[in-house]
């Protein structure tokens, strides 16, 4: 009986907050329920009870909690805090009394700092690669990209060079930017250290490294790399792909 009380009295005090003329009246409401309006005022004439005082004291503390972490808090975050300001509950309870709040915590997506910049423009490099990420023999198709690792000194910048057939990194290099340089140098490690075939394939992402997805689907390899690599080498075909 009680749930039709607070039904009734939770409709009148929105009707009367929302100054709506044409809501249904207290009378009308306990017909339609079936229960009497004499009833009804004596319920709501009752003093509240001492489970319904705490839990109404509960929810301050809830809502502060919640206020305080910005809505990132669950129930058992909120429940670590009461348990931090000595307020003895349980999280169960918390998770309820939470739910009748209407509080939901919003987590917010992790910060994740993109290697993929690209220039607003369309550039005619074709995608060599078509998401066939096998090869028939080692040395005819390679994958790259670059990651990024926090370190006490900063940000470190991770180039790597993936052969297609092998799965194996042909080549790596390291430095504090993410800059064209950084990818020449794990290409030339994979051309020193690797047989590769004269027409193979580099594919990346449309990143933001100019000398690799803007200027040409070419990428000729400085005549160092091709010395050290007794002429293994000399053009790389840059394939690009779109980030999915």
């Amino acid at each position: 009986m009680s749930d039709k009380f607070e039904l009734i009295d939770a409709e009148n005090a929105a009707s009367t907050t929302a100054d709506n003329t044409e809501a249904p009246s207290i009378v009308k409401m306990c017909a339609w329920l079936e229960i009497s309006r004499s009833g009804f005022c004596e319920w709501r004439s009752r003093p509240a009870s001492a489970t319904a005082e705490r839990r109404e004291e509960l929810k301050l503390f809830i809502t502060r909690s919640s206020g305080e972490s910005d809505g990132t808090y669950g129930h058992r975050r909120v429940h670590a805090d009461l348990a931090d300001w000595g307020v003895p509950c349980g999280p169960e309870l918390v998770r309820s009394l939470m739910r009748e709040l209407g509080l939901e915590p919003c987590q917010p997506r992790p910060w994740r700092f993109s290697l993929t910049e690209g220039d607003g423009q369309e550039h005619r490099i074709p995608d060599l690669v078509r998401r066939d990420f096998t090869a028939g023999a080692p040395g005819l198709k390679m994958v790259g990209d670059i990651t990024y690792i926090e370190t006490r000194e900063g940000w470190v910048y991770l180039a790597t060079v993936i052969d297609c057939h092998t799965k194996a990194v042909v080549g790596w290099a390291m430095d504090d930017n993410y800059k064209t340089p950084l990818i020449e140098k794990a290409i030339e490690m994979a051309a020193r250290n690797h047989v590769l075939a004269g027409q193979a394939i580099f594919h990346s992402d449309r990143g933001s490294n100019g000398g690799f997805n803007r200027s040409s689907q070419h990428r000729c390899l400085p005549p160092r790399v091709v010395r050290s690599s007794l002429r293994r080498m000399s053009c790389i075909r840059v394939s690009c792909g779109v980030v999915r």
